[in-house]
């Protein structure tokens, strides 16, 4: 018996293997002269901070008689930017936004724990899912000299022609065409962090060993996201976003600016 009791207490074999050394040697590296560099990467447009509202009636069942714990997260569903004021780069057909709306929704994950009426009964859970949206007004740059969302504006344009035998009415028949399509890099949004505020109360007071089975909830939810673009950005001594030059059968141009009159010359 003693023997038997002996084997039982022994530990388990367990097969290793012993590693061997390996030589650590630093890799030499041969740099490429290269003045301005251009490189395509997300840049950041606004990192704003949103105030989010919500009031919700969650439903626990069976009924509880202390909230023990509430956990919480945020999923975005959407995170959309729509232009509404522009300004043109240069002499281009490229166009800095200068004011946009940012559509924000998603939902928040409460996980709630809680203490039922049962003595000595185990904690219960209810998952809750409280959905929100809204939107927020953003001026662009944020900051002086800062980053703007780029958009390019594609062209079309159509050339008609006379009937060449009587010179007197239109070709339906005859048409000219030229598209000139410019594909953007779609802004896109990234959850940096959310603060909860929270009121959880219960819609009618109970007395201390009451039950309640709704529990209402009172939510100040402050998100912060990143808005970013991915940019052509050239390197170097005062580093700017580049925009290619693309022309089409109407480029843009300055607006003429007419000369000075002569009184001398020029008749009244």
């Amino acid at each position: 018996m003693s023997e038997q009791l002996e084997n039982q207490m022994l530990p388990c074999p367990v097969t290793s293997t012993e590693q061997i050394p390996l030589t650590n040697e630093t890799t030499p590296v041969v740099a490429t002269p290269l003045t301005t560099p251009t490189i395509k990467v997300p840049v950041v447009l606004a990192e704003p901070t949103l105030q989010i509202v919500v009031e919700s009636d969650i439903t626990l069942n069976p009924a509880a008689t202390e909230i023990k714990r509430v956990k919480k997260n945020v999923f975005l569903n959407q995170v959309k930017l729509v232009p509404v004021r522009f300004a043109r780069i240069g002499n281009t057909d490229f166009f800095r936004v200068t004011r946009a709306k940012l559509f924000v929704a998603g939902h928040i994950r409460k996980n709630i724990e809680y203490a039922s009426s049962a003595c000595n009964g185990a904690l219960r859970d209810r998952i809750a899912d409280v959905a929100f949206s809204g939107f927020t007004e953003l001026i662009f740059p944020q900051t002086p000299g800062g980053t703007t969302p780029i958009l390019g504006i594609s062209e079309f344009a159509e050339a008609n022609f006379l009937n060449e035998a009587t010179q007197m009415d239109a070709r339906l028949d005859k048409a000219f065409f030229q598209n000139l399509v410019k594909y953007n890099e779609q802004p896109f949004g990234e959850l940096v962090a959310a603060n909860f505020f929270e009121l959880d109360f219960s819609p009618i007071i109970t007395s201390p060993e009451g039950t309640f089975s709704t529990l209402r909830e009172k939510i100040v939810l402050d998100l912060t996201v990143k808005v970013l673009q991915v940019q052509q950005v050239r390197l170097g001594t005062g580093s700017s976003v580049i925009t290619p030059v693309l022309t089409g059968l109407t480029p843009p141009v300055s607006p003429i600016i007419n000369p000075p009159i002569n009184p001398t010359t020029d008749p009244c």
